[in-house]
């Protein structure tokens, strides 16, 4: 199964909660959350669960799992 993440950027509020699941995947840049791969890779599969628990434990819900 291929996944792709985004980050709303206008709603993201960089608590940082994404980077403490998936580091490999999610930092923070100037405050925001970035998806260390860029928008438009797919995640690795042994990366999907953090990222869906990642996206699940954002508290303004600012990640889109596609």
């Amino acid at each position: 199964m291929t996944m792709k993440v985004r980050i709303d950027k206008e709603l993201c509020t960089g608590c940082g909660t994404c980077v403490e699941i998936c580091p490999e995947v999610f930092e923070l840049q100037d405050d925001l959350a970035l998806n260390k791969l860029g928008g438009n890779k797919d995640i690795p599969e042994e990366l999907q669960h953090a990222c869906e628990n990642a996206a699940d434990s954002c508290p303004v819900a600012a990640i889109t799992i596609e």
